[in-house]
């Protein structure tokens, strides 16, 4: 049996302007998830065609990315035009062939009807990214015989679009499990707050207290439609210490609202962005300890489980286990650690005691494999 397709991470999304030949340059070894280089909202309406040339020479001599993190950006999306306006489907066609272009960022999405339109043109210039077999694949793509297919990714920018997600995520989500329909490409919503507050005429505050129902709304269907990713705001500011505080502030509230990562459009901004998207190390490391104080009650036959000073069921030892895979895709010897915080000579195991021995003796080196400051706080 094939295994089930593993959620692509996309914790920092990083804007790059399409228009700009130096920001190209810059972006193409960036340890980020996602770069989106985009061809929308950052390029003037008189330089849309040259913009998409531009980046399409950029793009077709780079390597593949690496979801393994061998070679950085681990995906790259071209955010196109909206299908209202007449750059949109050129740019689909252009850019759906692409091998190393793994995903579209579709501004605007109204309806279902607008991803319905996305899909008929990827359909048209490269029908072997819908996720179906054909004949000609190969022949379509000599070096790069078998492309993934393409994720989309939606923008929810305005009230309509809220209140029509399930609509849209009814018609084109697609699940992480291989049973997924072909031409099913929608794998996460990403809310643009700028446009949305422009839309319901909102006030903006540094709460986003305006905001709150919008942001659940996309972290509810996101999650109702098994998608990967629910991806929060742009925080604009980028400059000095209050704004990476603000950033970092902003990171933490909307992971624990649900959303699975942020848009970013400056470089110095994904590396704080992409640590409070990650589990941290403690919590790694005591999921490591649930997770073998699970394996040990199965085999005596018990469904729960005392841990510290809480009981265990099977909700808390999956949401251990989801932990530890996230960990395992940032570079963690899952199965070594485990061995590690198996202390097997004590009968009556201190889970906390483990914890802070095995974060003290390798807290450091975790921070460093998942790529993060070596300043454990």
């Amino acid at each position: 049996m094939a295994s089930p397709v593993l959620p692509t991470l996309r914790r920092a999304l990083l804007y790059v302007p399409a228009s700009s030949p130096r920001f190209l340059a810059r972006s193409a070894n960036l340890k980020v998830d996602n770069v989106t280089y985009d061809l929308e909202d950052s390029v003037t309406n008189d330089k849309k065609v040259e913009a998409r040339s531009a980046l399409l020479e950029y793009l077709i001599n780079l390597p593949l990315p690496s979801p393994s993190g061998s070679f950085s950006p681990r995906e790259i999306a071209v955010r196109v035009n909206d299908v209202s306006t007449p750059w949109a489907i050129e740019d689909i066609l252009t850019f759906a062939p692409l091998p190393q272009v793994q995903a579209l960022v579709i501004p605007k999405v109204n309806s279902a009807a607008d991803l319905t339109t996305v899909v008929d043109a990827i359909r048209r210039a490269a029908p072997h990214r819908l996720g179906i077999p054909t004949t000609t694949t190969a022949e379509s793509n000599p070096n790069h015989p078998n492309p993934k297919p393409l994720a989309i990714l939606a923008l929810i920018e305005s009230a309509r679009a809220i209140m029509d997600l399930r609509e849209i995520c009814a018609a084109h989500a697609a699940t992480t499990t291989i049973t997924t329909p072909p031409n099913h490409l929608l794998r996460g919503l990403i809310f643009a707050a700028e446009d949305f507050a422009l839309d319901m005429n909102l006030r903006r505050t540094e709460g986003m207290a305006e905001m709150a129902y919008a942001r659940s709304a996309v972290v509810t269907a996101a999650r109702a439609f098994g998608l990967e990713s629910a991806i929060d705001v742009v925080r604009t500011a980028f400059k000095g210490g209050d704004a990476m505080e603000g950033l970092k502030r902003e990171s933490e509230e909307g992971a624990g609202m649900g959303f699975t990562g942020k848009q970013c459009i400056h470089p110095s901004q994904v590396s704080i962005v992409q640590e409070q998207f990650s589990p941290s190390v403690r919590d790694i490391i005591k999921s490591a300890c649930l997770v073998v104080a699970d394996e040990k009650a199965v085999a005596l036959g018990k469904g729960s489980f005392g841990f510290s000073d809480s009981m265990v069921d099977a909700p808390v030892s999956k949401k251990a286990r989801s932990t530890l895979a996230i960990a395992q895709r940032l570079g963690v010897n899952v199965q070594q650690l485990k061995r590690d915080v198996d202390f097997e000579d004590e009968t009556m195991p201190d889970w906390n005691r483990r914890i802070g021995i095995v974060y003290e003796q390798q807290g450091l080196a975790l921070r460093k494999t998942m790529g993060f400051d070596t300043d454990v706080n």
